[in-house]
């Protein structure tokens, strides 16, 4: 029992990176990088080394093999050195009777992970590679074992067969397997998130394109009428009142496009979430005053810190505020009030209206590019809120009917 607990012990530790990489990487848009691969073949080497099983003093058995070879094959030549290098030195550290032995199966086995590591970035069938190495780093060490302590390999012939083929030929199969299944799924992921921006942003484009049109041939329909001097002053002030509001829209859209199009901002920062609300809802109040909509919002009496950048976190308030402003502003007695609700170690932000709800179809393309249930919208501005709120690692919800209201809940962890 002891040693099926060993064997499992060191196949955990051969699969650290893999682990790791699906830990770190999970949420990044952007595979992984040697560093990466150094350190945590690095920190899996030294725990094999630390937590080696053993039957005999001063002879120990671990995964040493597996994680210099996949070191080399994902991390390169300086990956391969560094932890040859802290091999020896801690297997000098820890000494016993298995030293020589154990740098004369280095001395073998390093310059064939650099010859197959080689052949494999070549290979077509790749797996032959695999096959070949789990087999070569089985055999080798129990070959030279065999010539050095041949007693010993007798004595424990059993253990020699069975432990060390599964550690090296298993560890081996699994750790590359289940890393390149993993990066190879990141690529694909990382190329359909970039053909989904190039996508989503053509179909920008060209929405904005028929949306700038429509306001800018308004105005040019109205400067031609007004240069023919056919018009009294009365028709000429509301048609260059109207030409104004038309310029003003375009702005606005534009505004937006570029909100949407350029990158969220990497800088992020300790921010007191209260004191954003108090800043955005002093901002918006004078709006919801002049659609008749009444802004509310209760704040915890402490601060609630969040790692945000400041100027996207305000946008975004900015954005659900007036969205839910202008979806309540011909309802009776409008409102719109907002809340705080803090569980484990989020913070949750309820912005909440009575005003002319969603239906499924609706709710289910909230978020999407262009989309907007307003007939002047372009939904920009809630596409951005989305994305800053996913950059954050936060979630939003949405609970909504028609002539119901909605709930906007925003979650995001706390700092």
């Amino acid at each position: 029992m002891a040693g099926i607990k060993d064997v499992l012990l060191q196949l955990l530790f051969a699969l650290t990176p893999f682990v790791l990489y699906n830990v770190y990487y999970r949420n990044l848009e952007v595979n992984y990088s040697r560093k990466f691969i150094m350190i945590t073949c690095t920190v899996a080497l030294l725990l094999s080394m630390t937590f080696a099983p053993s039957l005999q003093s001063g002879i120990i058995f671990d995964v040493r093999y597996v994680i210099i070879f996949f070191g080399i094959l994902f991390g390169g030549l300086k990956t391969g050195f560094l932890l040859l290098v802290e091999f020896i030195i801690y297997r000098l550290y820890l000494g016993g009777s298995g030293t020589i032995d154990a740098m004369i199966i280095l001395a073998i086995t390093f310059p064939l992970s650099l010859l197959l590591s080689s052949l494999y970035h070549h290979a077509r069938k790749k797996y032959w590679i695999t096959l070949i190495a789990g087999i070569s780093f089985s055999l080798i060490p129990i070959i030279v074992l065999y010539i050095t302590k041949p007693d010993y390999i007798l004595t424990h012939l059993t253990f020699n067969l069975l432990v060390m083929p599964i550690h090296n030929s298993l560890g081996i199969w699994l750790l590359i397997t289940l890393f390149n299944k993993s990066v190879t799924d990141k690529e694909l992921y990382l190329t359909f998130i970039q053909n989904e921006k190039v996508e989503a942003i053509n179909q920008v484009a060209a929405s904005l394109a028929h949306e700038v049109r429509n306001p800018l041939t308004t105005v040019l329909g109205f400067l031609k009428l007004i240069r023919a001097n056919t018009l009294n002053w009365e028709k000429t002030e509301r048609f260059i009142d109207i030409s104004i509001e038309e310029i003003h829209r375009t702005e606005q859209i534009l505004s937006e496009y570029l909100s949407i199009s350029k990158p969220l901002g990497t800088f992020q920062q300790h921010i007191d979430l209260v004191t954003q609300i108090k800043t955005v809802v002093e901002l918006m109040t004078p709006y919801a005053n002049m659609n008749n909509v009444s802004l509310e919002a209760s704040y915890p009496s402490t601060p609630v810190y969040i790692i945000a950048n400041p100027t996207e976190m305000k946008q975004l308030l900015v954005n659900f505020i007036k969205n839910a402003v202008e979806a309540s502003a011909e309802m009776p007695k409008a409102r719109v009030s907002i809340q705080f609700l803090q569980h484990l170690q989020r913070v949750q932000l309820e912005i909440q209206d009575n005003g002319v709800g969603m239906d499924e179809e609706q709710l289910s393309r909230l978020g999407s590019i262009y989309y907007s249930t307003k007939s002047t919208g372009t939904g920009l501005g809630l596409t951005f809120s989305y994305q800053a709120i996913r950059s954050m690692n936060g979630t939003i919800s949405v609970k909504s009917e028609p002539y119901s209201g909605t709930v906007f809940t925003i979650s995001l962890p706390l700092a």
